[in-house]
């Protein structure tokens, strides 16, 4: 061999070696997504989910949020690649609102609502009046009034599906004066009281027992409030974001769910 062919040899050496390294770097920064979720026991889930990823080369950088407004703003504003907190009335609602482009890409865990109280063991012991407090956004605020509906505490309208509000309250038998307040805060308000309708992981972040705990919760079967990773409607095809819906699908996720929270909180795939 010539050293002007060695020479060329070794140009085209270091050209497909550069183009090896470009094409790495591509796969990594492609497999490597920010996942907004919930703190405390949604976060718990989401490290699982996670470590699951990374045994399948996806990188996922959690980031954590404590209220329900700012992941879809974040995912609208490409800050986040998904996020994993919401069920489909509410996403509705702020697309409503504010015209976000995002989609449900993947089920992931069902969190029943419940009534809790620190005041009273049963509804038969609710005051009259009773002072209630429910989330104070329109999706979850309507999931409580539909709730309290169907433990005959309240009748609200029929023809506002899943979304009922306070004007569509039609029957109050108990004079309940209900009192809408950021979700996150109503573990915190049940010493001013009589009861609240608590999101499940607001409930376990506040220390509460959804299993113990509630006093009256949404069925766990057919439940149209189960949570999934949201995407924005460009991204859905995206390998990495199919990748992570796997990831939360999994027997291990699934295993940590029965063995952690042990029924309080459910796989919705």
């Amino acid at each position: 061999m010539t050293g002007h062919e060695t020479f060329w040899l070794k140009k085209v050496g270091m050209a497909v070696g550069l183009a090896v390294v470009l094409m790495a770097s591509t796969a990594q920064a492609a497999d490597k997504i920010r996942l907004g979720v919930m703190g405390g026991a949604e976060e718990e889930i989401a490290q699982v989910v996670k470590n699951v990823a990374a045994t399948k080369g996806l990188d996922v950088e959690l980031v954590t949020f404590s209220d329900y407004v700012l992941p879809n703003e974040a995912l609208e504003n490409h800050e986040l690649d998904a996020n994993a907190f919401q069920h489909k009335p509410y996403l509705d609602a702020q697309k409503a609102a504010h015209g976000y482009h995002i989609i449900p890409l993947g089920a992931t865990i069902v969190e029943p609502i419940g009534l809790y109280s620190k005041k009273i063991k049963s509804l038969d012991a609710l005051p009259k009046p009773a002072k209630i407090g429910i989330p104070n956004d329109p999706s979850n605020g309507g999931r409580a009034l539909k709730l309290l509906a169907a433990n005959g505490l309240i009748t609200v309208a029929d023809d506002k599906g899943l979304t009922p509000s306070l004007a569509d309250v039609q029957y109050d038998p108990k004079k309940i004066k209900l009192i809408e307040l950021d979700a996150a805060l109503l573990p915190r308000t049940l010493d001013d009281l009589d009861a609240a309708v608590i999101n499940t992981n607001h409930a376990l972040n506040g220390g509460l027992d959804p299993r113990k705990d509630a006093l009256i919760q949404e069925p766990r079967q057919n439940n149209p409030y189960g949570n999934f990773i949201a995407v924005r409607e460009a991204d859905k095809d995206k390998p990495a974001l199919k990748a992570l819906v796997a990831a939360y699908q999994s027997p291990e996720v699934a295993a940590f769910l029965e063995t952690r929270f042990k029924g309080a909180i459910l796989p919705a795939w």
